[in-house]
């Protein structure tokens, strides 16, 4: 699996930004995808994840009632809407793949990673 993500961008505390994860392959929908970020001088972080179906999501409680995940299938494409983003947000994010719901939870257990893109949150 070959994953791409896009949308990052600047925005300002309190704004929006919709982050796109394109997958190639036939087997996007056997695997829980996630997304993680990375900080300057700070360990990739989990941010959350999403069933195989998209019937399960779960969250990091500092991004918990701001960020959605959600996947399509039809489109081999996972998404993360980011609300409400604080200065601290800003990181590369990226998106990942992973077997098991245990293995998409820390960096060592992905399988697959997508080349991040940059979210900037100015105050």
């Amino acid at each position: 699996v070959q994953l791409q993500a896009s949308g990052g961008g600047l925005v300002q505390a309190g704004g929006s930004l919709r982050l796109s994860c394109a997958a190639s392959g036939r087997t996007f929908s056997m695997y829980v995808m996630g997304w993680f970020r990375q900080a300057p001088g700070k360990e990739r972080e989990f941010v959350g994840r999403i069933t195989w179906s998209g019937g399960s999501t779960s969250y990091a409680d500092s991004v918990k009632g701001r960020f959605t995940i959600s996947r399509d299938n039809t489109k081999n494409a996972v998404y993360l809407e980011m609300n409400s983003l604080k200065p601290e947000d800003t990181a590369v994010y990226y998106c990942a793949a992973a077997k098991s719901i245990v293995q998409i939870t820390t960096s060592k257990g992905v399988d697959y990673w997508g080349k991040g893109t940059q979210v900037t949150v100015s105050s």
